[in-house]
């Protein structure tokens, strides 16, 4: 299996607050990995860092053997190979949906305006927002924000996704919509690495699963090890909480 990204004794600082603690670990290409957690244990401090909107303290992240925090790759290039969908959207307001997902292709990747609106389409008619294509973010619910979110990001085929918390923005009637998107992601080989509070999704579409506790990682293992068979005690406290509340997962 082709390795694509490795974190290695990667650190990270804010002040004298030591986020995250020496992580290591490997994503391989086609892996759907999801990292679980309290909130304030450094899920999303890490996957920004891999992305580089936050400039690591300590350690090396390797893209296909290079270390992007030593510049080996340039960060541009970088980027268009690790896309990132946010909690927040962060689409642009100004823009209608067609126009956020070809933006960045001719800006970045510099296709032709006519190729990238093909590549924006395919990927609004993967996500079901086609009809929409006219529309500005304010006329659109959370989950099809979303939604043109994942669109804009596939629209730069990028290697790797990365998703921080994707769904935690949205009304619990839009959550559903997403997890499809991202299911159907999984399904056809996308390589996905996803901070995430839904366990039924952590189990039911990873192939491999990451508890991260006080900016470490705590334990790693296939869905049915961490989920049905873990090994340390903030493992089995943290899941406690959630399978108590969630019959689902019961």
């Amino acid at each position: 299996m082709e390795e694509i990204l490795r974190v290695e004794h990667l650190v990270k600082t804010f002040g004298t607050n030591e986020v995250l603690k020496d992580i290591d670990f490997s994503v391989n290409a086609g892996d759907v990995i999801s990292i679980i957690g309290s909130s304030g244990s450094g899920k999303s401090t890490l996957l920004r860092c891999i992305n580089m909107l936050e400039e690591a303290t300590g350690g090396r992240i390797l893209y296909h053997g290079k270390d992007i925090l030593a510049g080996e790759v340039g960060e541009d290039q970088y980027r268009t190979k690790v896309g990132m969908v946010f909690q927040s959207f962060n689409l642009f307001n100004n823009l209608n949906v067609l126009d956020n997902c070809t933006v960045g292709q001719v800006h970045v990747l510099k296709r032709k305006k006519d190729e990238a609106r093909a590549k924006a389409m395919e990927y609004l008619e993967k996500v079901g927002m086609e009809q929409y294509i006219t529309a500005k973010p304010r006329q659109l619910s959370g989950g099809q924000k979303q939604r043109v979110a994942i669109a804009r990001a596939l629209a730069m085929d990028p290697e790797v996704l990365l998703f921080d918390e994707p769904t935690s923005a949205l009304d619990p009637e839009m959550v559903g919509e997403v997890l499809d998107v991202m299911k159907d992601l999984a399904s056809s080989g996308m390589t996905m690495l996803v901070v995430t509070h839904e366990m039924a999704f952590a189990r039911d579409v990873s192939t491999r699963v990451v508890f991260m506790s006080d900016g470490r990682i705590e334990e790693e293992g296939s869905p049915a090890d961490i989920f049905l068979n873990p090994q340390k005690e903030r493992t089995k406290e943290f899941l406690s909480r959630f399978t108590a509340g969630s019959p689902a997962l019961n």
